[in-house]
């Protein structure tokens, strides 16, 4: 066998590999996901439900009410201010308040919530023609670092590739321009470094 075909037959695994992997592992989180409320609740239910009534399934249907009642309860008065007490809480613990607060705002970011955190996609230009897609955090940015009114920056958030992380940047405002991009489309972009479209 030549090396041109040992070289083709190798790029045609890769790129088995490239359509396979993505699709097993959605579906290995989701099954993971599913099997853990399963058991978790589900044990929980056979000490509460008599053996003979409780069918398989029982602990995941118990999941998806006490995650749809839990988003009934935010949007009721009373909840919402014994959550505000609870995150005081959980802000007062050293370590835990910037795990919960970090995992809080990075779920609330992807359920819709972040919309009010990232006002809009922009792009940065830095020397020599370099950009960086970002996201406006603060359009303000000038009152937090306490520079003089006349000095506008910009609060903007660039995530990293392949990784949760980033760091934010304070920026002139006449080196941002906004991006026609919705916030879920820039972030797959980035994250993916520009692969995804």
């Amino acid at each position: 066998m030549s090396a041109w075909l040992f070289k083709r037959i190798g790029n045609i695994f890769l790129k088995g590999i490239a359509t396979v992997l993505p699709v097993f592992l959605s579906l290995y989180i989701v099954y993971w996901l599913l099997a853990t409320t399963e058991r978790g609740l589900g044990q929980f239910l056979r000490h509460v439900v008599p053996e003979s009534l409780y069918l398989p399934g029982m602990g995941l249907a118990a999941g998806v009410l006490i995650v749809f009642g839990a988003g009934v309860l935010a949007n009721l008065w009373g909840f919402r201010a014994l959550f505000g007490w609870w995150e005081q809480l959980m802000g007062r613990i050293p370590l835990v308040k910037s795990v919960y607060g970090a995992v809080r705002d990075f779920i609330g970011f992807f359920s819709g919530e972040g919309e009010k955190k990232f006002s809009k996609v922009v792009r940065v230009s830095f020397a020599n023609g370099i950009y960086l897609v970002g996201f406006v955090t603060r359009e303000d940015g000038e009152k937090l670092l306490k520079l003089p009114k006349d000095e506008k920056r910009m609060a903007v958030y660039l995530p990293m590739s392949y990784q949760i992380g980033g760091y934010t940047a304070f920026v002139p405002s006449n080196a941002v321009e906004p991006l026609e991009m919705n916030m879920e489309d820039a972030m797959r972009m980035i994250l993916t470094a520009g692969v995804s479209r």
